[in-house]
């Protein structure tokens, strides 16, 4: 097949294209849907990649991409296996589109953080005074103390 296309998106505005020489395709039996045909036909597809020799990427995308995906990794190496469909050709297709979601996902800026603040003093005097009022009206529904 030819290079894989990752479309555009956040963190990758022009797009991206991995050559198809540094994707690597291995096939073996399926255990999935097929049949008889299942026992005969190897399409199962298994897709890999280096993402620390892969040109694809510039420097800093490449150190994005390594530490988003450190979990799925094994090396450097990311590998998707499809075994979805029937045929080698349509889970070929699902493992390149399955690779390219992943790695427009890793390749997105994380969204900026939380800054954590403080309640104001005024916002904290009206909290307290209100929990004061409560507790006021709480006290005035006790019966009365008797008086001896």
């Amino acid at each position: 097949m030819s290079e894989l296309r990752v479309s555009p998106g956040p963190g990758i505005p022009g797009g991206l294209i991995v050559p198809s020489g540094e994707l690597l395709e291995r096939f073996s039996r399926s255990s999935g849907p097929g049949g008889q045909g299942v026992n005969t036909t190897d399409s199962r597809v298994q897709l890999s990649l280096d993402l620390a020799a892969s040109s694809a990427f510039n420097d800093r995308q490449r150190e994005r991409v390594l530490s988003r995906l450190s979990e799925r990794l094994v090396g450097t190496t990311i590998t998707i296996d499809a075994s979805e469909h029937r045929s080698q050709r349509r889970n070929r297709t699902a493992a390149r589109q399955r690779l390219a979601e992943i790695l427009r996902e890793a390749l997105a800026p994380a969204p900026p953080q939380r800054r954590a603040t403080r309640p104001t003093r005024g916002s904290q005097r009206r909290r307290l005074a209100a929990k004061r009022r409560r507790g006021e009206i709480k006290n005035d529904r006790a019966r009365p103390a008797a008086d001896d």
